[in-house]
């Protein structure tokens, strides 16, 4: 009887938690032979292919982040391999001397970020990377890619950064127009035609164009000129041309007259909109200041707050998107980057009428709590900055500090130390109903 009872609770656990699948160690080990011609891997020791070099994260015997940068790699890769690895959500190897075309990766379903720049990659950009909807970093600067971005990208909805700067890469440009995209880059390729007049390029000024001779647009002021065999869509007839020509012309004076009628009534409605939400807001600040200002005598200030900030520049320096700025002195900053906040682990935590709460694990380990502000555009750049420097300030036994703050033209988040256990409250108010403390 014991011994029946022994064989039942084993196989009920070997189905409620099945072995390791052994088939992404072999993936691996067939993609080191192609990768890895000089052994600098150190892949095959050990059972654990979990904690193998790059192997960052895995979930449930998975590898779920494969990251492999900066060993001068100077192999292939192998599509066949890599699409084994199905569980994938990041995987970089960016920053190699990899070399041939990028393989089709059409079997990584669960990707979310791929970086492959820096290395020596030619060819053109598989299409079949355009049917992992759950994209959100694509980052293949800095090669030898050819050919044109396919149009299937502009399909990406989750699409958030896209970079794909000096490359040899011709034609167009798709209609980008993803609400989502924050991050955009292809200066320096053989790019022609006319930029896309979309909402979500309007928003990238002209250096995440440059270096293509042959584009023209409204984006980089440079008008587009199609030559003198260019034709109306629809031509006039030779025999009425005058008498069209006049038709046009009235026609055309009336719809200018009622459009800028109606734009002037708009700007007037609009004019007045943003000076009464400017007076509100700014009366809000005030206050808000006010009470920063009284929180701050009150406390006192720290001598090790005297420090200067330290600010983290993106990769494309003072014209790029933004910048990450640490608050406190030197020994106070962090040692992770925006990039490592791009590539951490998100969980979110919850919403609230400010914006959005996330809990960042970023692959050194360290936690960090990411409040995403839901209005990115009020108050203005330098007033947000001025007031998140006074909050910074801030220090009191009761009060989560603030660690750092982003801001880009539309982006803006704030950076606290992580606290796992539970709310605010109950760390704050926890504590007075703890009966130890009620016996000192």
């Amino acid at each position: 009887m014991g011994l029946s009872f022994f064989f039942l609770f084993s196989s009920l656990l070997f189905i409620a938690f099945p072995q390791v699948k052994s088939g992404d160690a072999e993936a691996l080990l067939a993609l080191k032979v192609v990768i890895d011609p000089l052994g600098y891997l150190q892949w095959g020791g050990g059972t654990d292919f979990c904690k193998w070099e790059g192997v960052k994260e895995c979930m449930n015997g998975r590898v779920i982040k494969l990251v492999v940068e900066r060993l001068n790699l100077s192999g292939t890769l192998d599509g066949k391999s890599l699409n084994h690895l199905d569980q994938l959500r990041v995987l970089s190897f960016k920053e190699n001397s990899l070399s041939g075309s990028i393989p089709q990766l059409s079997g990584l379903a669960n990707l979310k970020s791929l970086y492959l720049n820096d290395n020596k990659f030619s060819g053109e950009i598989p299409a079949g990377i355009s049917v992992l909807h759950r994209l959100k970093v694509v980052i293949l600067a800095g090669n030898s890619l050819s050919g044109h971005i396919p149009q299937s990208f502009a399909d990406l909805s989750r699409l958030y950064v896209l970079y794909l700067q000096d490359n040899q890469l011709t034609g167009d440009i798709p209609p980008f127009n993803q609400t989502s995209l924050r991050f955009f880059n292809v200066s320096n390729n053989l790019l022609s035609g006319e930029i896309p007049v979309t909402n979500s390029l309007f928003r990238f000024n002209q250096s995440s164009f440059s270096g293509n001779i042959d584009l023209c647009g409204e984006r980089i002021k440079k008008p587009c000129n199609f030559g003198p065999s260019a034709s109306p869509l629809y031509p006039i007839p030779p025999t009425n041309k005058s008498r069209h020509h006049k038709m046009n012309k009235k026609l055309f004076v009336i719809i200018v007259s009622c459009i800028g009628g109606f734009v002037l009534c708009i700007l007037a409605i609009l004019l007045i909109t943003c000076l009464w939400r400017r007076s509100k807001k700014e009366e809000a600040m005030s206050k808000v200041a006010a009470r920063v200002d009284e929180g701050t005598t009150s406390a006192g200030r720290d001598g090790d707050n005297e420090g200067k900030q330290g600010v983290f520049s993106w990769d494309q320096g003072s014209e790029g998107p933004g910048s990450l700025v640490f608050l406190g002195s030197g020994d106070q900053q962090m040692s992770y980057s925006l990039e490592d906040l791009l590539k951490a682990s998100a969980e979110m935590l919850g919403r609230g009428s400010m914006g959005s709460t996330y809990k960042a694990v970023m692959e050194s380990g360290y936690i960090v709590t990411v409040k995403r502000l839901k209005d990115a555009r009020y108050p203005r750049m330098e007033e947000f900055r001025r007031h998140i420097e006074i909050i910074g300030r801030l220090r009191h036994p009761n009060l989560v500090p603030l660690g750092a703050y982003f801001q880009a033209k539309e982006e803006r988040l704030l950076v606290y130390d992580y606290f796992p256990n539970g709310s605010l409250f109950t760390l704050i108010h926890g504590m007075f109903f703890s009966p130890s403390l009620n016996n000192i």
